[in-house]
């Protein structure tokens, strides 16, 4: 059963238009910090790194898949997952959880104005 569900996931992430694909990486960073969250309240350090190691993973993603067409939007927000990206770092360094709090917020709002402008 784990192994078709697995499969399942798969092939629905191989098969997702880009808007899509943007969407399942914003809230899996979303749910990534959502866990180094809890790690940073159970004193759980590896708990901590492993999850915010996920996001800057796929903020480096997200850094790598823009399009530089749209030269002015896709500098910003390079620069923008760049950021968040430098502070993730902190935060981890210093296990700071209002650092964590603060580029969830942002990524929320991402993913929320992208699901707006994808649907």
């Amino acid at each position: 059963m784990q192994t078709n569900l697995l499969q399942y996931k798969r092939n629905n992430i191989q098969t997702a238009p880009p808007e899509k694909l943007i969407l399942l990486l914003y809230s899996g960073a979303i749910r990534f910090l959502s866990l180094a969250e809890e790690g940073l309240e159970e004193q759980n350090i590896e708990k901590v790194n492993t999850n915010v190691g996920k996001v800057q993973n796929i903020l480096s993603e997200l850094m790598a898949s823009l399009a530089f067409e749209q030269e002015e939007m896709a500098s910003s927000l390079f620069q923008l997952y760049e950021y968040m990206h430098s502070e993730l770092t902190r935060a981890n360094i210093h296990k700071d959880p209002k650092k964590i709090q603060s580029v969830k917020k942002m990524l929320t709002e991402l993913r929320d104005a992208w699901k707006t402008a994808a649907s």
